[in-house]
C-alpha cells in the first residue's frame, strides 16, 4: 500500500479507500464492501479518473434510472458535458462519451447485441452489486459480470455482506482476472440505534428485551428459541387500533426529534399511503424559521419554473408543505415531483422527509436521523420482517460526515409483526449472505445459442449459483484478509451435478425450438427478432409473428405494447378504451396463455405473464392527446405509476422498431406510437434537459 495515494480530490483517504485505489492503480479488479455513508463511491471516482486520464472509457452502472440520472448530472458537472453520456432505455445522450452511465440492464443488453461497442472501455463500475440477490432483476447483474468482454476490469461496490469473499472469488474465477477484496465495517459517523416503544419512548435493546418478557412475548431466557419472526401471539389489536397506536407513537417520535435537535430526519414508511398521510399529518408542525422558509420557497419556485410545472395543483401542494420543512417521496409521484423533492432535500432545508425505501438508493442524501415507521413490509409474496441488508441500507442515511458526530436511528416497535429476535438481528450489524438469482431469459439464451449452439446450458457452470453449490463441497478457492490483499491459492475444482439452472436453460431451448425460434443449429427470423429485444421479448415477437401487430394503428400499438409491460395491482381500475382492439386482444391473450402453459408443462419457473389490457383505456387517452389530469380522472393509477408504464412502453416500442427487418411497415407504426406517448410529463429526455 506504500505506493497508493493518500489524498484524492483534496480529501484524506481512509485506509480501506487507499487499499482499493492501490488495487485499481495496480491493474486489478476490486470488490469494495462498506456501510452506506462510509465513502466507497470515492473508489469509483478514482477508477473513472484513472481511465479517463489514459484515454480509456468507463461504464458506470446503477440499479435504478433515477440514480443513473443523478450520477449523469453530477459527473457532467465535474468532468464537463462532452465527457459524460447516458443510456437508460428512457434516454440516450452522447453514447460515444468516454464516461458512459447505464442501467445494468442496458449494459447487459449491449454485451449481447453489440460487444464490439465496449472495446475501448477499461472499467465497468457496478454500484450496489449486492442487487445480484434481487428477486426480479438480480440475474441481470450476474449475466453482465459473466459475459462482459474479458479485457474489462470490474469495480464492484457493495453493502457489507457476510459472503463478500465468495462473491469476489466467483468474479475472479468467471472473469479470470485478479480481484482484491476490501472490506470496511466501521462508519466515519457512528450510529446509535433505539427502539421506540409506543407509550414508553426510545429504548436500548436490553430494555426492549425486558419489555417483551413483561408483555409475555418471549420466555425469560437469554433469547427466544422460537424460529425468528414467530413469537407468542398474545392478544392482537385489530388493524385500525394498531394503526392509531403507531401513528401516535410516530407523533411522539417526531416531537422527540424536534425537541432534541435531531433533525433533519428521513422517516421511512413501506406504503405510499402511509408515506403521504404522515407527511400531511406532520406538515402542521412548521419546522422552518422565517428566513429558512423564504430560502426554501425561493429554491422551490426556481425548480418549479425550471421544470415548467408552476401551474400544477400537485406542485402547489408540495410547495405548501415545503414551506413548513416537510415533504414526501414515493414511486407513485410524478418523476419531476420526485426530482424536485430530491433537490430540495440535498439543499439541507427539508427538515422531515417521509419516504419509501427507494430513497435509500440515492446518492448524497444523508440526514442526522433515520426513522422506521415499521420494520416489516410486503416482499412481493407476503408480509414479513425486513432483511437486515435493507435495514442497514436505510439506516446508513443517518449521520452526515463533517456535520454530525453521530447518527441516530429510531424504529417504532409494532409487536404484532416484529419479535425481539428480529430487533436483535437488525442491530447486530450482520446481514444475510448474497444469493444467486441466475435465470437466463429467452433473449439471452438465443444470443448465447448464436455463439455456442447447444452448449448454452454450460453457462450455468459459470453462474454464481453453481459456484455457491460447489462451495458446499469444498473450501472457497481463495481466502481474503479483511481490509487488505488476498492470498490466491486455487484449489482443484470438483465436478458437480448439472444443477437446476442447466435444466431450466435446456427447457427454454426446447420451448424455443418448439415455437420455431431455432431450427437446426441456427436462429430463424423469429429467433433473430427475439434476440434483439431484451425484456418482454417473447410477447413482442409473438405479437409480430402472429400478425396481431399488423392489425394495429399507432394508438392501438401503444395499447398493445403497454399491456405487455403492465402488471396491475389489486386496487387498479380504469375506464375501458373506446377502441376494442377487435381481432387482437382476445386471440393474443389466448396465445400467450398457451405459451405460458407450455412453459409450466416444461417445468419453467416463473412462466411469462399474459398481457394485461387493464391499462388500455388510459394509454388510449394519452396517445390520443388528452392531458394527464384528464387521463388520471379515468383511472385509480397513481400518476407516477402511469408515467412509469408509459416510459417502459416507449422503451419496448423503440427496441421492437430497431429489431424488425429493415423496411417493414410496422416500423413506422411503432415510431408513431412512441411519438404519441413520449410527450410532456412522460418525456424523460425533456425532464433531464430541463434539470
Amino acid at each position: 500500500m506504500s505506493d497508493s495515494p493518500t489524498t484524492f480530490r483534496g480529501l484524506t483517504l481512509f485506509p480501506f479507500q487507499r487499499q482499493a485505489l492501490d488495487a485499481i492503480f495496480s491493474g486489478r479488479s476490486v470488490v469494495v464492501a462498506a456501510p452506506t455513508g462510509a465513502g466507497k463511491t470515492l473508489v469509483a471516482d478514482f477508477a473513472i479518473e484513472q481511465a479517463l486520464g489514459q484515454d480509456r472509457r468507463v461504464v458506470y452502472t446503477s440499479p435504478i434510472k433515477a440514480l443513473s440520472n443523478q450520477k449523469f448530472r453530477d459527473f457532467r458537472e465535474h468532468y464537463g458535458e462532452e465527457q459524460v453520456g447516458l443510456m437508460t432505455g428512457d434516454v440516450t445522450l452522447q453514447p460515444d462519451a468516454p464516461l458512459l452511465i447505464m442501467t445494468t440492464e442496458i449494459f447487459r443488453n449491449t454485451i449481447f447485441e453489440d460487444p464490439a461497442r465496449l472495446d475501448g472501455f477499461d472499467f465497468v463500475i457496478f454500484d450496489e452489486v449486492h442487487y445480484i440477490d434481487d428477486r426480479e432483476r438480480g440475474t441481470v447483474w450476474e449475466e453482465a459480470i459473466i459475459f462482459a468482454p474479458p479485457h474489462i476490469r470490474i469495480v464492484a461496490l457493495s453493502a457489507t455482506v457476510p459472503n463478500v469473499d465468495q462473491l469476489a472469488s466467483w468474479i475472479e474465477r468467471v472473469r479470470d482476472l485478479p480481484v482484491d477484496v476490501i472490506v470496511e465495517e466501521e462508519r466515519p459517523v457512528p450510529l446509535t440505534h433505539k427502539v421506540w416503544i409506543p407509550g414508553r419512548g426510545p429504548r436500548a435493546l436490553d430494555e426492549v428485551k425486558r419489555h417483551f418478557i413483561e408483555m409475555g412475548k418471549m420466555r425469560d431466557r437469554d433469547r427466544d428459541r422460537r424460529r425468528r419472526g414467530h413469537g407468542r401471539p398474545g392478544r392482537r389489536p385489530n388493524r385500525r387500533t394498531q394503526a392509531r397506536i403507531m401513528d401516535r407513537a410516530g407523533d411522539d417520535l417526531v416531537d422527540h426529534l424536534t425537541e432534541r435537535n435531531l433533525l433533519p430526519a428521513i422517516y421511512f414508511c413501506f406504503s405510499r399511503r402511509d408515506c403521504e398521510g404522515l407527511a400531511r399529518r406532520h406538515a402542521m408542525r412548521d419546522l422552518l424559521t422565517t428566513e429558512k422558509r423564504r430560502e426554501m420557497l425561493a429554491l422551490f419556485d426556481d425548480l418549479a419554473e425550471r421544470y415548467e410545472v408552476t401551474d400544477r395543483d400537485e406542485t402547489r401542494f408540495l410547495r405548501s408543505m415545503a414551506g413548513r420543512g416537510v415533504l414526501f417521496h414515493h414511486a407513485g409521484m410524478l418523476p419531476i415531483d420526485k426530482e424536485i423533492v430530491e433537490r430540495l432535500f440535498n439543499s439541507g432545508l427539508v427538515r422531515l422527509l417521509f419516504a419509501t425505501e427507494t430513497f435509500a438508493l440515492g446518492v448524497n442524501m444523508p440526514a442526522r436521523s433515520v426513522c422506521f415507521h415499521a420494520l416489516s413490509k410486503f416482499n412481493g409474496i407476503a408480509f414479513g420482517p425486513l432483511l437486515a441488508r435493507e435495514y442497514w441500507q436505510m439506516a446508513g442515511r443517518a449521520g452526515r460526515q463533517g456535520i454530525d458526530t453521530k447518527g441516530w436511528v429510531f424504529a417504532l416497535l409494532d409487536e404484532t409483526s416484529i419479535t425481539y429476535d428480529n430487533l436483535a438481528w437488525f442491530q447486530s450489524g450482520r446481514s444475510e449472505p448474497v444469493r444467486s438469482r441466475f435465470n437466463l431469459n429467452y433473449s439471452a439464451v438465443l444470443n448465447l445459442f448464436r455463439r455456442v449452439g447447444d452448449k448454452v446450458p454450460d453457462a450455468w457452470q459459470r453462474s454464481f449459483a453453481r459456484f455457491l453449490q460447489e462451495g458446499k463441497q469444498q473450501q472457497p478457492f481463495y481466502e481474503s484478509r479483511r481490509g487488505g490483499r488476498k492470498r490466491r491459492s486455487r484449489k482443484k475444482k470438483r465436478p458437480g451435478k448439472d444443477g437446476r439452472g442447466a435444466k431450466f436453460i435446456r427447457a427454454r431451448l426446447e420451448i424455443l425450438r418448439d415455437h420455431h425460434y431455432i431450427e437446426g443449429d441456427a436462429l430463424t427470423r423469429k429467433g433473430e427478432l427475439c434476440a434483439h429485444v431484451n425484456g418482454y421479448e417473447v410477447p413482442v415477437t409473438e405479437a409480430y409473428e402472429g400478425g396481431w401487430l399488423f392489425r394495429c394503428d399507432p394508438v392501438e400499438a401503444a395499447m398493445l405494447f403497454a399491456s405487455i409491460v403492465y402488471e396491475s395491482r389489486p386496487a387498479d381500475a380504469s375506464s375501458p378504451p373506446t377502441r376494442k382492439l377487435k381481432g387482437v386482444r382476445v386471440p393474443f391473450e389466448l396465445h400467450m396463455e398457451a405459451f405460458a402453459a407450455h412453459e409450466r408443462a416444461a417445468g419453467i419457473r416463473d412462466p411469462l405473464r399474459p398481457p394485461d389490457f387493464g391499462i388500455a383505456g388510459p394509454v388510449q387517452r394519452w396517445a390520443e392527446g388528452e392531458s394527464l389530469d384528464t387521463v388520471l380522472a379515468h383511472t385509480t393509477l397513481a400518476a407516477g405509476d402511469l408515467v412509469r408504464v408509459l416510459r417502459m412502453t416507449i422503451q419496448l416500442l423503440r427496441q421492437a422498431a430497431h429489431a424488425l427487418p429493415k423496411g417493414d411497415p410496422c416500423i413506422a407504426v411503432l415510431h408513431e406510437a412512441r411519438h404519441r406517448i413520449d410527450r410532456d410529463d412522460v418525456d424523460a429526455r425533456r425532464q433531464l434537459e430541463l434539470g
